[in-house]
């Protein structure tokens, strides 16, 4: 049996290496490292694929959220309203911005936002709704999208562990993950369903005149060169990242599929199990298994965790500590958020690894070793 990851951007690249390394050298033939032919065919195939009439490129997912956040205007003083259950970028870029965020719970069975607890957290100081499509899986963007419009709030989609996932609303139409907000932000961070060879960001968007305040932002203000019209900061894709992207955003939806079907393994064999809960998956959106993470009740998370590491299996805690009671948000009054089902998920969740390349035979023995603990535990 192969050597077990949580994911193997190895054995990925190895069946699109002739691709890579010819996109690559043609890069370094051209001496066009920043911006370019390369970077901007990758932005326009992007728009497409996800059904954005915008892709604006940037060096990380965390400067595309904090670029979002300056293009709207949203500034010290102001809140937003965000999960506490989430990657520390979501939030953490607020802060640096001196915005408040205003943590809510999650959806208990999806992990992402829960539209109810948004509406009774706005204040007259709430600019934004930032809401987190956690593992792959769809935040219920049609209830936060009609919150959002009635009280005038901007709405920011994390979407940098969901690309691909498509989001149905009531009326019959289908949008991607990304495209439904004001702003869209991803990460193309290696271990991403699409990763690059270091690291990336996008910012998608359907309005022209936010599409031209983010593209000025992520180059230093700049309207054009050395004329700049706002404050900005220095975030670039470069063209190297960008020809890797070009390849394997082709691949996007294969890859998806062979997530989906390493969490089909994974459910037939857990399902049912009165300690273990399978992953969710809402029928009005197809989740793209960024995370396969197990809830478990009555049963030694972090034991399990060292068991399986000890069986050369990895497995992460996504997340041990959620955002509210991180010291760097004392300042900002999270150590006072009551949040009991957040608190709950974080003591109980467990992600499994889960990628492209996973084979059955992998896929069986951390099965066996999962419920060889449980059932003795």
């Amino acid at each position: 049996m192969r050597p077990l990851q949580m994911v193997d951007t190895g054995n990925q690249y190895l069946k699109i290496k002739k691709e890579i390394d010819d996109a690559v050298i043609k890069v370094m033939e051209s001496s066009q490292f920043i911006g370019g032919k390369a970077v901007n065919e990758f932005a326009t195939d992007l728009a497409s694929y996800n059904g954005s009439k915008h892709v604006i490129t940037c060096a990380n997912g965390t400067d595309a959220l904090q670029i979002a956040m300056m293009a709207l205007g949203i500034k010290a003083g102001d809140e937003v309203i965000t999960p506490s259950f989430t990657y520390i970028a979501t939030v953490e870029v607020a802060a640096l911005l001196g915005v408040k965020p205003i943590f809510v719970e999650v959806d208990k069975k999806s992990f992402c936002i829960d539209p109810a607890a948004i509406e009774k957290a706005i204040t007259p100081k709430t600019k934004a709704i930032i809401p987190v499509h956690l593992y792959g899986h769809a935040a219920d963007m049609e209830p936060i999208m009609q919150i959002a419009q009635k009280h005038n709030l901007f709405v920011i989609e994390d979407n940098a562990q969901a690309i691909g996932n498509e989001y149905h609303f009531s009326d019959g139409t289908v949008k991607k993950t990304g495209s439904i907000g004001h702003i869209g932000c991803t990460s193309f961070y290696p271990s991403k369903n699409l990763g690059a060879f270091g690291d990336g960001g996008a910012m998608f968007t359907e309005d022209d005149s936010l599409a031209e305040q983010l593209k000025m932002i992520a180059s230093h203000g700049q309207s054009r060169r050395y004329y700049h019209d706002v404050v900005g900061c220095n975030s670039r894709l470069d063209a190297m990242q960008a020809v890797i992207l070009g390849i394997k955003l082709k691949h996007l939806d294969e890859y998806n599929n062979a997530r989906r079907k390493a969490a089909d393994f994974y459910d037939a064999a857990f399902m049912g199990h009165r300690n273990i809960t399978v992953p969710f998956r809402a029928e009005n959106n197809h989740h793209v298994f960024h995370q396969y993470t197990l809830i478990l009740e009555n049963v030694d998370r972090d034991g399990l965790n060292s068991f399986l590491a000890e069986n050369g299996i990895p497995s992460m805690i996504y997340y041990p500590v959620p955002a509210h009671k991180q010291k760097m948000f004392d300042a900002f009054g999270g150590n006072l958020f009551d949040l009991p089902l957040t608190d709950w998920l974080t003591e109980r969740v467990i992600s499994l690894p889960i990628h492209t390349e996973m084979d059955q035979e992998q896929q069986k023995y951390i099965c066996e070793k999962v419920l060889e603990f449980v059932n003795k535990n």
